[in-house]
């Protein structure tokens, strides 16, 4: 029995890195999906093309989560689609780093709102329908740089930190619905988001050193904690952040 069969998730920032893969893996499990993106149609519609061959439905659907009406019309695309909504993840983002002391405005404002703001919108969105069916499950994407911090990327940090804190508010106010909400902080995992530290051998001896497991996360790594967090298996677990991070994070 596949442990997400007739679910409907979306997978935010799915086109392509950890997003892709925890696509792929719902599907895998039965889900039918919607495959988001912001600019990379092609990559998007090989996700769907995936799915299908995977015997499961997917659509692919364009959205800037940090805007409210495409953040609304993402989740509306869901409902017109497939009839509701089952699991959210939320993991779009991006990074623009610089130092504390040189960053702009316009890089702080779009990190912020790329994966704290975007999350917040596509959430209370999603949360509207998921109350209506009194069932729901919301994960939300942190990383160790939200727990530990990080040197040149305050804001990336800042914005992971706060969706942590978040998780557990939204937790608090949709457990009377049986709406399950709970965070997953990933370390560094192998996508094109990560090729220069996982390229670049002095980045990599520093970041090797902080993570006890000693090699980066492959996509296969942690999937798996989607899968159960999304799945009836975690139906009475709320507002918890699980590392998948190789200790890196560990406190």
């Amino acid at each position: 029995m596949k442990r997400l069969k007739d679910k409907v998730a979306i997978v935010t920032g799915s086109s392509r890195g950890v997003g892709r893969a925890v696509a792929l893996a719902f599907a895998e499990e039965g889900a039918k999906v919607v495959v988001n993106y912001s600019s990379s149609k092609g990559s998007a519609d090989e996700v769907v093309d995936k799915i299908m061959e995977l015997g499961s439905k997917a659509v692919a659907v364009k959205a800037d989560v940090s805007k409210r009406e495409e953040a609304e019309n993402l989740i509306g695309s869901a409902i017109d689609t497939f009839g509701r909504i089952d699991i959210l993840v939320n993991n779009a983002g991006f990074t623009r780093p610089a130092m504390m002391l040189k960053m702009t405005d316009e890089q702080w404002d779009a990190v912020v709102d790329i994966h704290m703001k975007g999350a917040f919108l596509c959430s209370q969105a999603s949360a509207r329908h998921m109350v209506e069916q009194k069932s729901g499950k919301i994960i939300n994407v942190s990383s160790v740089a939200g727990i530990v911090g990080t040197v040149g990327q305050i804001n990336y940090s800042a914005a992971k930190g706060g969706i942590i804190s978040m998780t557990k508010s939204m937790a608090r106010e949709l457990a009377r619905y049986g709406i399950c909400v709970n965070v997953i902080s990933l370390g560094i995992v192998a996508t094109d988001m990560t090729e220069k530290i996982r390229s670049d051998e002095k980045l990599k001896e520093i970041y090797m050193n902080r993570i006890l497991l000693k090699r980066f996360a492959e996509p296969d790594d942690i999937t798996p904690a989607f899968v159960f967090l999304a799945s009836d298996e975690s139906n009475y677990i709320t507002g918890q952040l699980l590392c998948v991070d190789g200790g890196y994070g560990m406190v």
